[in-house]
């Protein structure tokens, strides 16, 4: 019989294929002592099963068997009214596709034991926190509700009740929010199932149907991910950043994903859940905030962080809950990171003994490498900088600004230079994002749908700009009105929005890349030649570490208005004479053309196409 579900304890790093890089990194974590919530994965098999025959019951046998254990471990009952179990069901693919498939949390609350919770916390506020936020998702990813219609209910109640945040709504407004969140769904025709088994399985069902998404699908595409793969679905006991201000959620990288200084990088939330800080609905503190006010927490967040660094041998992104004053690891990944971040933590953890020379040239990829040759803005030209938000991804970005998604990605198929501008991005924007030349939000940090992403796809990218306000087709930015169409200049590195085109340049290889190279030309086996037709495609080639030219293609020496010009004459020409005197002009071009070449070489091989 095929086992379809496993304990995270009876899993390990290695079943990456089977329970998917969020359950095979939960196993691996408490195999080496990590403070993981218990939980169970149901794998990748099973997902492949479900869209060819559903869940079967063998299937769902299976599943509950693991949460009557889960219930023994927790000391906790599913369902139950007074001490109930809530989980999180999360999906998690072998190959990390940040924010592309469906999570949702606090499963396992109805009407009746949400009561039960709140006199067993004695914390009736958080108890109906948790049950809004599970209807709420619950409606979005089983029902597709769209998300802004339980939005609009929060925001009506919080201008109701004069509030600015989300944590700040008492009990009873919560509750409204509650009863007005059920009122959308029978608008739907649907309605929130009290049963928690129904809960769960519908959920399990709703991960699995993410795989084929809009936004998984155009994920997959631009990775080049097979469709065959499918995810996993982790089942795993909550702990709550909901509890109050001595709680908290965050995402943490073990190193900076944007520089790959050697530091921990994080945000933190107090009194909130993990979807809050991804989505960039509020703006999250930065995690060394955490040595004044949670110095115990932070101790252990730097012990954790070497302690997988180490383990990993690579740079994680972490996510972690503070539930009253107690640490708890939900997730490792091999952290995503810029060209720049690769190069530098590939070269540091090469000197620090972690990994060795062939590791390191490996942990840089090609497209990579690319990016290292895209412009920047000139620090030295005049630039009139409208706005300063967080360099959530380096390099600089030209476009027109436009707002919505779908605008974005048909420009940018057509190969206009878009600038993606939102409140801050969801997983439903990728498509935009892929096709803008950069990305630019008013909220959100490091840790963002925005930031995370821009960084996977290599797109420039600023993040929690908020000095600009953005209102409809427009957006106002130190008194400046930016319109839709308009051009702007956003620089990854600094955070800074310029308005127009500001002046950009080619970068220079140097530092950790330029040593990084030098191993590669130590290890390689192929010679690395350059196609170049000109002096300055000659200079560039050598300047990066080409051994010689491999292509100089004489017909591209004859570009440019004056010598395009002689050529038609030479073409066009009514006899001898004519085409002698056009070759006349031309021979000298290209005899200078060929010496500067061969100077510019100096000594290396040039192959030439007559």
């Amino acid at each position: 019989m095929v086992k379809y579900v496993y304990d995270f304890e009876e899993g390990n790093a290695s079943m990456v294929d089977l329970l998917g890089g969020k359950g095979a990194g939960l196993a691996e974590m408490k195999r080496i002592g990590i403070n993981v919530p218990p939980g169970f994965t149901i794998t990748t098999e099973a997902c492949r099963l479900f869209f060819k025959k559903g869940i079967t019951k063998e299937l769902r046998q299976e599943i509950i068997e693991h949460l009557k254990k889960l219930e023994e471990k927790t000391s906790k009952k599913f369902g139950d009214k007074n001490n109930p179990l809530l989980v999180s069901v999360r999906s998690g693919a072998p190959v990390s596709m940040p924010g592309m498939m469906e999570t949702i949390l606090n499963l396992g609350l109805n009407d009746e034991n949400v009561n039960g919770l709140a006199a067993q916390t004695k914390n009736e506020r958080f108890a109906y926190d948790a049950y809004r936020r599970l209807i709420q998702g619950f409606g979005s990813v089983v029902f597709e509700i769209p998300k802004n219609e339980f939005e609009e209910v929060i925001e009506k109640e919080k201008k109701k009740a004069n509030k600015k945040f989300d944590y700040e709504l008492d009990p009873n407004e919560l509750k409204q929010i509650v009863e007005e969140f059920k009122r959308i769904y029978k608008k739907h025709s649907k309605e929130f199932p009290q049963d928690v088994y129904k809960q769960l399985f519908l959920a399990i069902e709703a991960v699995f149907n993410s795989w084929n998404s809009k936004k998984a699908r155009v994920y997959r595409e631009m990775a080049k991910l097979p469709e065959t793969m499918g995810t996993a679905c982790n089942i795993q006991a909550m702990v709550f950043g909901n509890f109050g201000m001595d709680s908290g959620t965050g995402v943490m990288f073990t190193r900076n994903p944007a520089t790959g200084e050697k530091q921990i990088f994080g945000e933190v939330l107090f009194n909130a859940q993990g979807e809050d800080v991804v989505a960039g609905v509020r703006t999250p503190i930065k995690i060394e905030e955490l040595k004044k006010t949670m110095p115990n927490i932070y101790k252990q967040i730097e012990e954790t962080a070497e302690k997988l660094e180490k383990h990993y041998k690579d740079m994680q992104d972490v996510e972690f809950t503070i539930e009253r004053q107690r640490l708890y690891i939900l997730q490792t990944r091999t952290g995503k990171r810029t060209a720049i971040a690769a190069i530098k933590i590939a070269w540091d953890m090469l000197n620090e003994g972690l990994i060795n020379e062939e590791e390191a040239i490996l942990r840089i990829s090609p497209s990579q490498l690319e990016t290292m040759l895209h412009k920047q803005v000139d620090p030295s030209s005049k630039k009139e900088v409208i706005a300063k938000g967080i360099g959530a991804s380096p390099g600089a970005a030209v476009g027109k600004v436009i707002f919505d998604t779908d605008e974005a990605e048909a420009l940018g198929r057509k190969g206009e230079d878009v600038i993606l501008v939102r409140p801050e991005t969801s997983p439903e924007d990728i498509n935009g994002m892929i096709w803008s030349r950069g990305i630019l939000t008013s909220r959100g940090g490091m840790t963002s749908h925005s930031a995370v992403v821009a960084r996977g796809i290599g797109k420039p990218a600023v993040v929690g700009c908020e000095s600009i306000i953005i209102k409809g087709e427009s957006f106002i930015a130190n008194g400046k009105v930016v319109k839709k169409g308009d051009i702007i200049t956003i620089d990854g590195q600094t955070g800074e929005v310029i308005l127009g085109e500001a002046k950009l340049i080619e970068p220079k290889i140097s530092g950790e890349l330029s040593m990084i190279l030098k191993i590669a030309d130590k290890i390689r086996k192929l010679g690395v030649y350059a196609n170049a037709n000109n002096e300055e495609d000659a200079k560039r080639a050598f300047e990066n570490g080409a051994e010689g030219i491999g292509l100089a293609r004489t017909e591209r020496m004859f570009l440019g208005k004056e010598r395009v010009n002689l050529v038609r004459k030479l073409v066009l020409a009514k006899d001898e004479k004519e085409r002698r005197e056009a070759l006349s002009k031309l021979l000298p071009m290209q005899v200078e053309d060929f010496k500067r070449l061969f100077e510019i070489a100096n000594g290396k091989p040039i192959i030439v196409r007559l």
